[in-house]
């Protein structure tokens, strides 16, 4: 499964009103940490395919997505159920930590 990218446009079809989970990766290309979250969060997306769905949030594109949501610091994952934030961690964490919150 590929990750899909938000924007203002598509967020709420693809995260609030989506029938599985989502996990939401806050990101921008200029920052390390967010490099480095990156293959860990595209390898969520392949392992749990099934059950997850997995997107992510360029910051510098979607501000208002961000200001939206509160993400003050980047990377930011927030996981998302039946519409409804479930959890949030915010910097490089490691995969079980992820999985923990999903």
């Amino acid at each position: 499964m590929s990750v899909v990218n938000l924007t203002c446009q598509n967020f709420d079809e693809e995260v609030l009103n989506s029938e599985r989970e989502v996990l939401v990766d806050f990101w921008a290309s200029w920052c390390g940490p967010c490099k480095m979250l990156s293959p860990l969060v595209d390898e969520i997306a392949n392992e749990y395919a099934d059950s997850l769905k997995v997107a992510k949030v360029n910051v510098d594109e979607e501000m208002e997505l961000a200001e939206r949501y509160g993400v003050s610091s980047i990377p930011t994952l927030i996981a998302f159920k039946d519409g409804e934030e479930r959890g949030r961690r915010v910097g490089a964490v490691g995969k079980q930590t992820v999985l923990d919150m999903i």
